[in-house]
Parts: C-alpha cells; structure tokens; sequence
C-alpha cells in the first residue's frame, strides 16, 4: 500500500500567554489519502487553522510528526522544506491579504511556477492556462488585486497554489469571506480540481453544510482535540457524539418542522484551552455527562461503519456496536492506558438532527 500524502501522529501546538500555556492542537492524529478531501470542522478557536499551518509547518510542532507521501518532514529545516514546498500548498482564507497588492496577477503566478518548476515556467501561455483553469478570462493576469472582486482574487489564490502541481491542498476557511453565491461556486471548482488532478485536500470550515459537498470524510475538532471523524454519508446519517449533533443541529433547514426530534443543543461558551477542564474537555457543556466524563478523557472508538469516536456515552450505539469495533491506537496518548469503553447503557438512541 502507499503512503498517505499526509500523515501526522499525535500532532501538538502550543503559545506561550500571560494567562498560561495555550494548547492549540492536543495530540491530534490524521491522515488524507491520494484523491481523497478531509473536511475538517468545529467552532472558531477550537484549532482547525492552527492545525492546518502546523501540517504546513509555517508552524513548527512543539511534538508528533508530520509525514508527506511517507517521508518525515517534521524537524526539516526551512531550507530543506524548499525542497518539499512545491508537493504542498495552501488556500488562505482572505483572498486580499494573500495577494501582493502591489503586483499584477500574472506576475504572481509566474513567480509560484518558477517555484515550483523552475525557469522558464513563467511563460504567457502557461499563466493563462492556469487562470482558464479555475475559470478566469486571461486579461485577468494584467490587473491588481484590488481591481478584482472576492470570488475572482479566491480563484486567483487558487490558481497561484495549483501552479506547483501539488500533491497537497490545504484550504483554510477559503469560502467565508465570500458571498453565498460565489461560496458555492468556488465548492464546485474545488470539487472538479480535486477531482480531475486527484489532490489530496484537507479543508477546513466551520460550516457543515459547504463541507458536506466537498469532502469524503469529516473530523470535528474541539478544543484542539478530534472528537470524531466518519465518512461524510456516516457522519450525516449517524453522527454519535453529542458535538457533532449539535453542530448538525444548528445547520439552517428550509423546513425547521422537518428537522426531527432530537435537538442536541449547547450551553455556554467553550472553555479557555489556557486552563481546559479535567477528564471529557467536553463534559461542561455535554447533556449526557457523567461523573466519569469529569474525570477520564475517553479515548476513541473506531465502528464497523468508518467512525471513530472519544464519548463515553455516544449516541445511538449498542453492546455489539462497540464489540464489533476497537480502540483507536490514536488515542492512547491522551485518554491513557486505561481509559474505559463506551457505555451502550447510557446511548440513548434519538434521532439523527436532519441537516
């Protein structure tokens, strides 16, 4: 078998505050194969872009690895990840501040295919064809960024991270300054990139139902940790810990009426990463907590079906769900050794929040 494009094993990020240390990213693990798009969500400040700039190592990991189709680039110097730079690239979620706004389109994407292909690559017709790519008419390439609107400086961003031929595309939030029709044209070019070129995405939001279109499979980050990742379909139709249904939950309907019963809902505001609570980070805000969510962090749980999942009291599952599945080796660092099952007892089966 071959090597994901991206691998990172117990991946952890932390800032250094007034208040304390930040940790960012907690021990995550992840992996995207060849052709395959990751959606990565969860809410503001829970570590979805610092996560991804650390993959991208503009940040250095304080701990884990970070493995490109197999090799480790974790400890590369800057020099040495030149070499690699070309294979990933990045969307950025603000398609003005990503773009020199004292240079011309054009110029801007001849100098990232110099980078990536050498010289000689800076070519008219070559600059052209990467604006035709991602459906931009070639005068484009003779104006400023400030002469564009939203969509079309995205377009450009995308363009200019194409232009080394990647095997990597990560997109950070690349349609929420956009308008909602521009949003959904920009999913759909992303769609047929990744699609036609066989990228391997990893794309981050924070809404749902944009990802939904894009990816194949999903993990909901909370306060720096995955809480869960399934196939896309699974995740949808039978999403089991309790923050991903309340995200599900808060997706808008057409027909709120037509949402069903269950109405997983939040109470409060995340807790501070500076000083997160013992045991399930979770647990304050959880409606199926426990006293043994206060004080044992849950390790995750992979189901027959694609899941995996860190609740002790998933929704909707049974003793033969959980026999049928097995601890992800993932999480023993940060549930620990002993950390318990699920228990099927206390997973009461509601229904999935439509979405």
């Amino acid at each position: 078998m071959t090597a994901p494009v991206l691998r990172i094993e117990h991946l952890e990020q932390s800032f250094r505050t007034k208040r304390g240390t930040l940790r960012a990213v907690d021990d995550v693990t992840l992996h995207i194969e060849r052709g395959e798009t990751l959606g990565l969500v969860g809410e503001s400040g829970c570590g979805k872009s610092t996560l991804a700039r650390t993959a991208m190592r503009l940040l250095d990991p304080k701990a884990g690895t970070i493995a490109l189709g197999g090799e480790d680039i974790t400890s590369i110097s800057q020099r040495g990840l030149r070499e690699h730079r070309p294979r990933m690239q990045m969307v950025f979620q603000d398609p003005f501040g990503s773009l020199n706004p004292r240079r011309r389109v054009g110029a801007a994407l001849a100098e990232a295919k110099r980078a990536g292909l050498g010289r000689g690559a800076e070519s008219k017709a070559t600059v052209e064809s990467s604006l035709e790519r991602v459906g931009l008419a070639p005068e484009i390439a003779g104006r400023y960024p400030h002469e564009l609107s939203g969509g079309q400086r995205q377009r450009v961003g995308v363009a200019r991270a194409l232009a080394t031929s990647p095997d990597l595309l990560i997109a950070d939030e690349p349609v929420s300054a956009l308008d909602v029709s521009v949003q959904a044209q920009l999913v759909n070019l992303l769609v047929d990139l990744q699609r036609d070129l066989g990228l391997a995405q990893l794309f981050v939001a924070h809404d749902l139902a944009v990802v939904r279109q894009v990816a194949d499979r999903i993990a909901v980050m909370y306060l720096g940790r995955i809480v869960e990742t399934a196939p896309t379909p699974v995740l949808f139709g039978r999403a089991r810990h309790p923050y991903t249904r309340a995200l599900l939950a808060a997706v808008p309907v057409a027909d709120p009426t037509k949402r069903g019963r269950a109405r997983e809902r939040l109470g409060g505001e995340p807790p501070s990463p500076v000083s997160p609570p013992t045991g399930c980070t979770f647990h304050p805000r959880c409606p199926r907590a426990s006293d043994l969510c206060k004080t044992s962090s849950p390790a995750l749980w992979r189901y027959a079906d694609g899941a995996s999942v860190a609740c002790h009291h998933p929704v909707g599952v049974t003793a033969a769900d959980i026999a049928a599945g097995a601890r992800d080796d993932a999480s023993i660092r940060a549930a620990g050794p002993e950390a318990p099952q699920p228990d099927p007892a206390a997973a009461a089966a509601d229904p999935q929040p439509a979405a």
